[in-house]
């Protein structure tokens, strides 16, 4: 109880503050950086370099009402098909404006429904991204799937193409929740592709599920997290549903009475927690989980666990390259987001070969804010020592900077060799001790549940 008064005296269960995938989160973005930036820091990329590169598919055949992503529903493949040509032309585009050296070292497709595509047309698209980036000698390959629609002819052309990470949505098994969220998945149909991906030689099985929908309970998620043991995939990442109907129109379909309480969704986050430990999962970040010889878990152990738009990664690659409608490409520069309506995408694509539309250029100041908040997400540590060594311009800020998160959290964090580290009982407010050191949070702003 002493633990709960002090979390909720802190505002876990009030506080609206970001994710944090990003720094400057993706809301501070404008028109300041777009076209020009973005082919100015493709030419700038320094040749021999390991480049991530990230494709989005925004197409589903069903639109999830809980789902915040930017998506369109499709009962037929010609729009995926017509939207894969421009896609083409765009790896085409951006490759020819890299330098000649760079390889691939990631490789995510993403959506939306990467598996909405037919077989031959999955062909198509790799063909050509294969063509124009040659992968690095330690290249990962992941793709989204979901399990309703994943054919087996897409299944195996992924396989054929060298995919050796499988990130498959599960969100819940209980039907009752399924209902409420607009997605019925069977168990038989999450274990049949478990079971290709595998039998493909997949090492890497990834699980997507979220905690806070509506009607879940602990017996009904510890149900579904029994399940999940079962088929023993190498990571989850289980995420706290983000109510955002006036963001997302369709979560309207989701009656917000029928929701647990940021009290009830604390609880199944900590029986998460607690479940998964017990089952031999390490804990990764705030909502990550991985086997032990999972690289996830290994970056975690040896401190080089990163953020990115997808979560926590354990991807070294400094530049991500983003492809497709609504996709954020981050440069040591700043960031520059695609156009996200489709059809602006295909018109800017057809014009000019880029479709940067907004982004954002990151002064010294936002480099050092964003170093800060990712040791906060990644290691629930403040590391003075480092960052006046990386930043010596900026010491005594940074020397405030510890002083006032003393101050302003007491009992949250305690004093370890070269900085602070967050009390591990404390670790659920780390987005609000994230949120207090940022320059940029404003009031108003629309943010998710810390919770």
């Amino acid at each position: 109880m002493e633990k709960i008064d002090q979390l909720r005296q802190h505002g876990l269960f009030d506080a609206q503050v970001p994710r944090y995938t990003s720094y400057p989160p993706a809301n501070h973005f404008s028109g300041d950086a777009g076209q020009t930036q973005q082919l100015a820091w493709l030419r700038a990329v320094p040749d021999g370099a390991e480049v991530s590169v990230y494709i989005h598919i925004p197409f589903c055949v069903r639109l999830c009402w809980f789902c915040a992503c930017r998506t369109q529903g499709t009962k037929t493949r010609r729009p995926v098909d017509e939207y894969v040509d421009v896609l083409r032309k765009e790896i085409a585009s951006v490759r020819a404006s890299l330098p000649q050296g760079i390889t691939m070292g990631r490789l995510h497709l993403g959506g939306g429904t990467p598996t909405i595509m037919s077989g031959p047309t999955m062909r198509l698209l790799l063909e050509t991204l294969f063509e124009n980036f040659t992968r690095s000698d330690d290249f990962e390959f992941s793709v989204e799937i979901d399990p309703t629609d994943a054919s087996d002819a897409v299944l195996e052309t992924l396989l054929s193409f060298g995919m050796n990470r499988a990130s498959i949505g599960v969100q819940d098994f209980a039907e009752k929740v399924q209902e409420a969220i607009g997605r019925a998945q069977s168990l038989e149909q999450t274990h049949r592709v478990v079971d290709i991906v595998r039998a493909g030689g997949i090492g890497g099985v990834n699980f997507d599920l979220l905690y806070g929908l509506p009607h879940q309970t602990a017996e009904s998620f510890r149900q579904t997290l029994q399940h999940v043991s079962d088929l023993r995939p190498d990571r989850l990442a289980i995420y706290g549903y983000a109510h955002v109907p006036w963001m997302s129109k369709r979560q309207v379909l989701i009656r917000t009475e029928d929701l647990p309480d940021n009290a009830t969704r604390f609880d199944l986050a900590e029986m998460t927690r607690s479940v998964l430990g017990d089952l031999g999962y390490e804990a990764i970040g705030i909502d990550h989980f991985a086997l032990p010889q999972d690289p996830l878990a290994i970056a975690a152990r040896e401190g080089k666990l990163r953020r990115n738009f997808q979560g926590y990664t354990d991807d070294r690659c400094q530049t991500l390259i983003g492809l497709g409608a609504s996709s954020i490409s981050r440069f040591k520069q700043g960031y520059v987001q695609n156009q996200p309506a489709t059809s602006a995408y295909s018109r800017r694509i057809d014009a000019t070969g880029m479709a940067g539309q907004k982004g954002y250029v990151m002064k010294d100041h936002d480099i050092l804010m964003a170093a800060m908040i990712e040791d906060l997400m990644c290691r629930f540590a403040f590391r003075e020592e480092s960052l006046r060594t990386r930043f010596p311009d900026h010491v005594a800020l940074i020397r405030r900077t510890a002083v006032s998160l003393m101050t302003r959290f007491p009992g949250v964090f305690f004093i370890s060799q070269g900085g602070l580290e967050m009390q591990p009982e404390m670790r659920p407010l780390v987005r609000i001790v994230a949120s207090y050191i940022d320059g940029f949070a404003q009031t108003g702003s629309s943010h998710s549940s810390a919770v």
